[in-house]
């Protein structure tokens, strides 16, 4: 590490081992690839964008490139490290490199400063100015900016480094070439602080070195802060939270332990929100392992405990826990007691009985397979079905006995449901058998020239009438059945007026006469003065009267009482129309 021996006197380990070569760099290939050929190739623009996550080297690698601009001895396109140009930007006294905090110098007039100074000479070849933290700059800052970034002096280099670039305006943007930096890998971290402890002879085992690239995530400048952290704490134990004991509850579904385990680690002193965000890690490690190893980070022994804890939890469980923990974190946010959020959640994860999710029922549900699987619980026998009441009622007609798809798989339900905790179950007397019933078939399709009159005339009462609407029925009572020829049956009413109003049930009226005859049949009225002093539905008078209209479990359309003259709804009495409302009792038909 070439700025070991300038910054030795630094006690902070990703200060003293800082990168001062492009071919001292780690993990961000493709980024000394661009830059060194930029430099060899005498290619390099005039502004430059940097992006990436914290501590993978953005602020770093833009003063090697100042470097390797300016270097008196440079190896194709690489500092020498070794020139006094190079050892004063590695000691931050030269005049070619100029650094800005835009977190903290983000007015106007800082960045009027800069342009100002832009046209001043250096002793070196290129003047090189580092804008940390780009996206912070005020709006008048960024005006005042646009025009100098898009045509800076020949000799002028700007690096703007920021860890959100979608924050940084797309005018900026665009005059820049743009270069993301990457997380480093797990392996990448575990070789580089190997060659830190090293080269600092320090007295740590590999273990030790795995948790502490644990701790880094993918940043260089984390995972050698974790290791001063075990110099001076003396062990990485006090710096990561033990889960295992967490985890454990978590396995064995107990609420207490969990909310033991939980208060163990706040009185070691860990504040409830770094303990959601260090097990959300830990679980997310977990969810990798078990359904993608090769992308884990995790190392050796690590490795091999967090696989034996994702045996133990199952996939469901870990994807449960890691949507849980990370949607308590959002939440722990705004709350006043985050520790209380925190608790609530992990406990859910224990008994997911208190989640009404479907991933917390599937678990219950594979639970409980399991279990019954085991022979831990035995299912519970089926509750015997009520008996069946006799059928007691077989006055109604046969061919009235057959009931509804509706009302039948009413009474089914009816039936068979079990008798609930709190009603006694009393013993049955015996039943008698009930006696069968008898369905009378419909009547097979048949031709006029097969119908007599009489026989007409009596379906025509007995059959086709009760079939209609009440109104209808009131109609046809003062009528009368005078002749079947053909296809054609001719009814006489008193009264023009209601030879007028037989449109009304004219449909209805010609679909019960198909859908008894089995044959499309035409309706014929005429006028008969002669019989306002009453008569009947049929021309013999000594036939009977006709049959009142059934109720709705007949199967008949129960329509209101009103007078015939003011009805609207005679024309909607047909076969559909009963089927559909004895389905959908109370329904109405919306146009």
């Amino acid at each position: 590490m070439s700025d070991r021996v300038a910054n030795e006197n630094v006690a902070s380990l990703y200060r003293r081992f800082r990168p001062g070569r492009f071919s001292e760099m780690r993990g961000q290939e493709h980024i000394v690839r661009a830059l060194q050929g930029a430099v060899s190739n005498d290619r390099v623009v005039h502004a430059y964008l940097f992006s990436g996550p914290r501590g993978t080297g953005k602020t770093t690698t833009a003063r090697i490139l100042a470097k390797a601009l300016n270097c008196e001895n440079p190896e194709d396109g690489d500092a020498c490290n070794r020139c006094s140009s190079c050892i004063a930007i590695t000691r931050g006294t030269s005049l070619d490199v100029v650094e800005l905090d835009a977190a903290s110098n983000n007015g106007v007039d800082d960045i009027r400063e800069i342009i100002a100074g832009a046209w001043h000479g250096t002793p070196g070849r290129w003047k090189v100015y580092i804008v940390d933290e780009v996206h912070m700059l005020s709006k008048a800052a960024e005006a005042a900016f646009l025009k100098t970034l898009e045509e800076p002096p020949p000799h002028v280099v700007f690096v703007l480094a920021t860890t959100d670039p979608h924050k940084v305006v797309a005018t900026i943007r665009s005059r820049t070439q743009h270069l993301e930096f990457r997380l480093l890998s797990a392996e990448t971290l575990q070789n580089l602080l190997g060659e830190v402890r090293d080269a600092a002879h320090l007295d740590l085992d590999d273990e030790t070195l795995a948790a502490a690239v644990r701790m880094g995530r993918g940043s260089a400048r984390d995972a050698l802060s974790a290791l001063d952290q075990v110099l001076a704490t003396g062990s990485l134990g006090d710096a990561t939270p033990p889960f295992d004991d967490l985890l454990g509850t978590l396995v064995n579904a107990d609420a207490v332990q969990t909310l033991t385990a939980l208060s163990e680690l706040a009185r070691l002193g860990w504040d409830a929100e770094q303990l959601a965000e260090s097990f959300a890690g830990e679980l997310r490690q977990i969810f990798l392992l078990l359904v993608a190893p090769e992308v884990s980070d995790a190392l050796d022994v690590d490795r091999e405990r967090l696989t034996e804890w994702g045996r133990q939890l199952g996939l469901p469980r870990t994807v449960r826990s890691l949507e849980t923990v990370g949607r308590t974190l959002r939440e722990m946010k705004s709350s006043p007691v985050p520790s209380i959020m925190l608790e609530v959640a992990l406990v859910r994860l224990s008994r997911p009985e208190l989640d009404d999710s479907v991933s917390a029922l599937d678990e219950r549900l594979t639970r409980l397979e399991r279990s019954v699987a085991q022979g831990a619980i035995a299912p519970a026998p089926a509750a015997p079905p009520a008996p069946r009441e006799p059928i007691t009622n077989l006055a109604r007609p046969a061919a009235k006995a057959q009931s509804t798809p509706a009302s039948a798989a009413r009474r089914e339900i009816a039936n068979t449901a079990p008798a609930t905790k709190d009603t006694p179950v009393t013993e049955q007397p015996s039943a008698p058998e009930p006696a069968p019933v008898v369905t009378t078939p419909e009547p097979a399709e048949t031709s006029s020239d097969d119908l007599s009159f009489d026989e007409v005339a009596e379906r025509f009462l007995t059959r086709v009438v009760p079939r209609l609407s009440r109104s209808a029925s009131i109609f046809l009572a003062t009528s009368q059945v005078r002749s079947f020829a053909g296809s054609t049956l001719t009814i006489a009413v008193p009264s023009e007026a209601m030879r007028a109003s037989s449109d009304k049930i004219q449909s209805g009226l010609r679909s019960a006469l198909e859908h008894e005859f089995r044959q499309t049949m035409q309706v014929s009225w005429i006028v008969d003065v002669s019989m306002e002093r009453g008569g009947t539905a049929i021309a013999d008078p000594t036939a009977p009267p006709p049959r009142p209209a059934p109720s709705r479990d007949e199967d008949v359309v129960d329509m209101n009482d009103e007078e015939i003259a003011e009805s609207d709804d005679l024309n909607a009495t047909s076969v559909a129309s009963m089927l559909i409302s004895e389905a959908f009792p109370g329904a109405e038909e919306v146009e």
